[in-house]
């Protein structure tokens, strides 16, 4: 069976060149385009491609944005983020929102055909470049108590500081001191970075 791709660019010369080049791959189909956030959700129920290669930036806001929405419908779907932005920021939200893959756009061609077959295969897929900035922030969980790990597990479930202190019987000061302990120790600054590193080395972990 061939893979139906999804192209997300806001570029029209960037989706024509990764159409002429992809259409020509036996055993990939390129189902429909998409130029916005909204174009790409509609395109993505209509026609429930296996593979979306979505950019991270488009006009009417981030990528990010519809891959949430697209998985939320689709779980089946397998988003590849294919960006010109390889901050580690970046990298941790598109894998929170539940992308399999985060590629930079001067991937080689054939590298690119390899990535769209792990993805559609199920295989988790990061650029080489991405991935050391990632990988370090991985190494530093280890450094988290118990407790610390427990509060940025009720994050990841977004509940706030008052449901987590209720919930783990903690005042809410002593939420905000886990969590600032926390984001020191994997030194970040937001909370949505913490909780995405988190969530990444805890499904590492199962």
């Amino acid at each position: 069976m061939s893979i139906r791709l999804l192209l997300v660019d806001d570029h029209e010369v960037v989706r024509a060149g990764l159409r002429m080049f992809l259409a020509g791959i036996e055993g990939m189909e390129i189902a429909g385009e998409a130029g916005t956030v909204a174009e790409a959700i509609a395109q993505a129920a209509a026609l429930r491609p296996n593979v979306v290669l979505m950019d991270l930036r488009l006009p009417d806001g981030s990528g990010i944005e519809a891959c949430r929405e697209i998985l939320s419908e689709i779980a089946e779907t397998r988003i590849v983020f294919l960006t010109s932005h390889s901050d580690e920021q970046a990298v941790m939200s598109t894998i929170l929102a539940g992308a399999c893959g985060y590629l930079l756009k001067d991937i080689r061609h054939e590298a690119l055909v390899s990535a769209i077959r792990d993805a559609a295969a199920g295989r988790p897929i990061l650029d080489a470049r991405v991935t050391q900035p990632v990988a370090q922030g991985m190494q530093r969980l280890d450094a988290l108590s118990t407790q610390e790990r427990r509060v940025l597990a009720l994050v990841v479930e977004g509940k706030t500081n008052k449901e987590i202190a209720a919930a783990l019987q903690l005042s809410d000061k002593t939420v905000k001191n886990y969590l600032s302990n926390a984001f020191q120790k994997l030194q970040v600054t937001r909370r949505s970075h913490a909780a995405a590193l988190f969530a990444r080395g805890r499904l590492g972990d199962e």
